[in-house]
């Protein structure tokens, strides 16, 4: 208990010190900075526009380019099963989890809280992705 609240009082401290006010004290713009950013990188804002410009489309539905490199390459079937396996996990964990709240004294302790449950809980949210990745798919010819 006392490393997790050691924890808790370095994150507040660290959270806190974003809000702290900025000091009015000048800077000479003529002394040499020590980490200055480079003038010309292949991560510059044109380049990334130029990316983000590329992510729209007309029409119905997007591009496969849309789901990434991995997920742009996996067929319609494949997501749409991905799909089913992450729904799967996320009903069979609330209904786990729904099953141990009815245990006399449960909601009293928390016993009814496993972490397997609460992390197969984040199948519901990858599985509308994935379906969604699937349906784009599908009406892309994959």
């Amino acid at each position: 208990m006392a490393k997790f609240s050691l924890f808790l009082l370095a994150a507040i401290v660290a959270v806190s010190a974003a809000f702290a006010p900025v000091s009015q004290t000048a800077v000479r713009t003529s002394a040499p900075v020590a980490f200055a950013a480079p003038k010309a990188t292949p991560f510059s804002s044109s380049a990334l526009m130029a990316e983000a410009e590329d992510m729209t489309w007309e029409g119905e539905y997007p591009p496969s380019k849309v789901l990434g490199p991995i997920m742009s390459k996996m067929p319609s079937g494949l997501l749409g099963m991905v799909s089913l396996i992450f729904l799967s996990m996320c009903v069979y964990s609330c209904a786990q989890s729904a099953a141990l709240q009815q245990v006399p004294g449960a909601m009293n302790d928390g016993s009814w809280v496993k972490w397997y449950y609460v992390l197969g809980s984040f199948g519901g949210p990858l599985a509308w992705g994935t379906h969604v990745a699937s349906w784009i798919q599908r009406k892309n010819g994959m």
